[in-house]
């Protein structure tokens, strides 16, 4: 059994396809959130084609959720400190609102491996038309940026699926994993003019 740990923000909303993935593959998750003890839907599992999973017990156990809130993220931090057990995250998947993500990086950085991958999901209206995406949060860790888009569908636009943005993370998550360069991620289009507004 692996004993390595990531450190998944946003894990138990959009990004829990990629949780469940992690607790599939042998993972420690820790997820801290709002609401650590609500009922978590099926959508985004079931949006990784997994069957109807359903997570075994021992999945269960290598989940640990933190009660969490971005707007304090020292003490986000020293929550996941102690759900972390002294050992530190190898892997850190962040999906936090932009008016909170370099606080919340920053305070849990610390918690981190020496170099462990860093996965940031962004909003597409995070890209600036001339400067293009942000740096990487946090320095000396290598960074996969995921940037999600939009979906043409008809004469209109929607967002987003589960699937579609779970599959576009996974990806990104992979790559970090291999050790492959930091990179971009485009999932979905993206509409420049958007972006200047």
């Amino acid at each position: 059994m692996s004993e390595r740990t990531a450190l998944v923000l946003g894990g138990t909303g959009m990004l829990r396809g990629c949780a469940d993935e992690l607790l599939a593959l042998g993972w420690h998750v820790v997820l801290p959130s709002r609401r650590p003890d609500a009922v978590l839907g099926q959508a985004a599992r079931a949006s990784l084609k997994r069957g109807g999973h359903v997570p075994q017990a021992d999945e269960r156990a290598r989940a640990l959720r933190v009660a969490a809130d971005w707007a304090r993220p020292e003490e986000l931090a020293d929550k996941v400190r102690d759900a972390l057990a002294g050992r530190p995250a190898d892997l850190l998947v962040a999906w936090v609102h932009t008016s909170y993500r370099a606080a919340v990086l920053r305070a849990v950085a610390p918690l981190l491996a020496p170099h462990a991958p860093v996965v940031e999901v962004l909003d597409s209206s995070e890209i600036n038309p001339v400067r293009g995406v942000p740096d990487p949060t946090l320095e000396g860790h290598p960074a996969q940026q995921v940037v999600l888009g939009f979906v043409r569908h008809g004469g209109g636009t929607r967002w987003l699926s589960h699937e579609e943005t779970s599959v576009g993370v996974l990806d990104a998550v992979h790559r970090a994993l291999e050790g492959r360069p930091p990179s971009v991620h485009q999932v979905g289009e993206i509409d420049t003019w958007e972006a200047r507004n």
